[in-house]
């Protein structure tokens, strides 16, 4: 991205095309329920598995489940826009438009019966996120956010906490993949040692994007996380830039899908985040 994603709502667009893409939002969060619905309809017993491959099967039976009905609806929506195939990919993209999907956001989750997980589709323009949907079946809630238009929980907008003290905050953090590397797992562990010294409290679990929803409804204060994909970051790094947070790397330099990092808070706690996951 050549620009900070805190800045992506300070210019809105031209009228007609604001007035398109608040449209396109609309049918993408159509879309994202559906699919949604359709693995409702999968969850249930833990899914047992004896092997990775027995595991990666399940997985992507989901994920097959999902974009069955996402991919068609997208890209009948946006017929020019290319697909992110890869979920598991960071890095910048090409030009043009992209869509970046995440079909079972907390797919393992899912497998295990466990209530953390959404379907999630991102609209990315020139490298810069424009609309986002994010829909969690088992409550029937879905989060939007429209570059410049703001952040919204079904009709109501989010706004982030007016906290101004970490030693009051809730903060998170998530694993960005398993069989991470052997440094990036350690510096996870000195990361969250340093805010348990320095926050209320300190959550840590997956997916990234439900820690990112609670932030932009202004529940926790900071999010933070090292590695990461475009599909896990990006829906929540827009609705917390829309509802008035900050998001940089964990130094607070700007963030992109190719920094190392990633910190998404409060504007009252930024400083203090990143000064805590800078020791």
């Amino acid at each position: 991205m050549p620009e900070s994603i805190q800045n992506i709502g300070s210019t809105a667009a031209a009228d007609s095309a604001a007035t398109s893409d608040a449209d396109l939002l609309a049918q993408t969060a159509i879309a994202v329920r559906a699919a949604g619905s359709a693995l409702r309809e999968r969850f249930g017993d833990v899914v047992r598995y004896q092997s990775r491959e027995e595991l990666m099967r399940a997985l992507a039976a989901n994920d097959d489940t999902a974009l069955g009905i996402l991919r068609p609806r997208l890209t009948a929506l946006r017929p020019d826009a290319r697909w992110v195939e890869d979920e598991l990919a960071g890095g910048a993209l090409p030009s043009g438009e992209w869509w970046v999907v995440d079909p079972a956001e907390g797919n393992v989750n899912h497998l295990h019966a466990l209530p953390e997980w959404a379907v999630t589709a991102t609209l990315v323009r020139e490298n810069q996120p424009v609309l986002t949907a994010v829909h969690l079946p088992l409550t029937g809630e879905t989060y939007t956010a429209l570059t410049g238009a703001g952040a919204h929980l079904d009709d109501r907008p989010l706004h982030v906490s007016r906290t101004t003290d970490l030693g009051l905050g809730i903060v998170a953090t998530s694993q960005a993949r398993p069989d991470e590397d052997e440094k990036v797992v350690r510096r996870v562990g000195s990361s969250i040692t340093e805010m348990l010294l320095d926050a209320l409290v300190v959550r840590t679990s997956v997916p990234a994007t439900l820690h990112l929803l609670n932030v932009a409804a202004g529940r926790i204060d900071a999010f933070w996380q090292f590695a990461g994909a475009r599909a896990d970051l990006l829906p929540g790094a827009l609705l917390v830039a829309e509802a008035g947070g900050r998001v940089s790397d964990a130094e607070g330099r700007p963030w992109t899908p190719e920094s190392e990092s990633f910190l998404a808070a409060a504007s009252g706690v930024h400083a203090d985040a990143v000064a805590t996951l800078s020791r």
